[in-house]
């Protein structure tokens, strides 16, 4: 196995450390290997300094008891973006009509504090990249690995004969059945199923 994932959760560890030092009311990273391979459209699909500093911002909303996102955390709104600003990052004028102001970028002055922060996790990146793509087939990458760099793939609405639905990556339901805990019955993709049977 790999020995890269735990020098990469290190440096995340560092990283989100050193933005700390910056904003100590940031709650510490409980987990930084679950931002490797977790993604959300809302937050962005690729790990880079600016989506750790991102997503410090939903740590310091929570410690401050601020609803930064509706929509069930994809519309990023105007309490976000004041946070994200103190933090360093920037957002258009206009808000996303999905996604509100969740497509942040670091301003010139987070660049220069964050410089020596922002090349350590660089390479750190760069080195997780490489052994991933050199390791050998029985080794476990997890789900980004599967799905590409977006961390899940696009979505898709799975139904159950009760009613209820999911939004799910076709590729992880076959996998193996998700099944609905109202009815007991396994949720299923109407337009895959449509299309085997014909």
């Amino acid at each position: 196995m790999s020995t890269t994932p735990p020098v990469l959760a290190a440096e995340l560890a560092q990283a989100w450390a050193d933005i700390q030092r910056h904003h100590p009311e940031l709650p510490d990273l409980a987990a930084p290997e679950s931002l490797i391979g977790e993604s959300s459209s809302a937050c962005g699909h690729e790990l880079s300094f600016e989506r750790l500093l991102h997503e410090a911002v939903h740590g310091i909303a929570a410690a401050r008891g601020v609803r930064d996102t509706s929509r069930a955390g994809r519309y990023h709104n105007r309490r976000f973006l004041a946070i994200a600003e103190e933090l360093g990052l920037d957002h258009p004028e206009e808000p996303h009509p999905s996604s509100g102001f969740s497509l942040v970028t670091l301003t010139p002055d987070a660049k220069r504090r964050y410089r020596p922060t922002i090349e350590r996790l660089q390479r750190a990146l760069k080195a997780h990249t490489a052994a991933t793509a050199t390791d050998s087939v029985r080794t476990f990458r997890g789900p980004a690995a599967r799905h590409g760099s977006s961390g899940g793939g696009v979505r898709v609405k799975a139904v159950c004969d009760c009613g209820r639905n999911v939004r799910v990556v076709p590729s992880v339901l076959a996998q193996a059945p998700i099944v609905c805990g109202g009815c007991g019955k396994p949720f299923r993709i109407p337009e895959v199923v449509g299309a085997a049977a014909g």
